[in-house]
């Protein structure tokens, strides 16, 4: 494959400018000392800005959506988000290179075990907005209300203030706030999807697959190499983040 033409697509200013989102406590785990966002998020986007011989730039994002919705005017060349079918207009995806599952925070009172017994009319289940799980649910849902909040812990306040049946989240997560409040709340017994967490770029308007195809090849080969599961072990995310499968 032609750096050249990869090259021309994804950092055609020169700089790759990678867009990250700092709601992913996961991937992004803190700062340096200058400020900048470190994570595997961060450390993926400087092996592409490396592989391709160009100077990095992180472009922080507080929300996903926001990242998502900034394609449009294409304020990144690259981004390191949760995949998903309603992100696509702008954005073509690789496959996941690690992925978090995601489940549901339930009274310990609670009878409920699984989705399809929470899918019932008057179950609320407070949610993150426009997060990747928060679209899937709005796909998958058929009675149940999602009672959105603008931030994570936001939505953990509005599940203990208002008494709602669910609290939908990432697993590791939802298992610290079991650590905060011991015998008040249980995991629901299985996971009901995983975030994966993919490489984007920009649509190309001429139709060029060559950034995409490059994106796709790195991430197959980090993934086989072991370079993201390194990376999960060296910022002790490993228990909370996992590999993808292999294409």
């Amino acid at each position: 494959m032609a750096l050249a033409a990869v090259r021309s697509q994804l950092a055609p200013s020169g700089v790759l400018r990678a867009a990250v989102n700092l709601s992913n406590i996961l991937l992004v785990t803190g700062k340096s000392s200058s400020g900048e966002p470190q994570g595997v998020a961060p450390d993926m986007a400087r092996e592409i800005a490396g592989q391709l011989g160009v100077p990095l730039q992180i472009i922080p994002f507080a929300h996903p959506d926001k990242l998502c919705e900034a394609a449009a005017s294409s304020s990144w060349d690259i981004s390191l988000v949760g995949a998903d079918p309603d992100r696509a207009a702008h954005i073509d995806f690789t496959a996941a290179y690690c992925e978090i599952q995601v489940t549901c925070l339930l009274p310990q009172s609670s009878g409920l075990r699984s989705l399809a017994e929470l899918d019932v009319p008057g179950t609320r289940i407070a949610v993150k907005g426009g997060g990747a799980y928060d679209l899937w649910l709005s796909r998958n849902l058929k009675h149940a209300q999602l009672v959105r909040a603008d931030t994570l812990d936001a939505s953990y306040d509005v599940f203990r203030a208002d008494s709602l049946e669910a609290l939908a989240g990432l697993r590791p997560k939802l298992l610290s706030e079991l650590e905060k409040h011991p015998g008040s709340y249980r995991l629901m017994d299985a996971h009901f999807m995983a975030v994966q967490q993919a490489v984007g770029c920009l649509k190309c308007s001429d139709g060029s697959r060559a950034g995409i195809d490059f994106l796709r090849e790195f991430v197959a080969r980090s993934k086989a190499s072991g370079l993201v599961q390194g990376l999960l072990e060296r910022h002790g995310v490993n228990g909370g983040l996992s590999v993808a499968g292999a294409e």
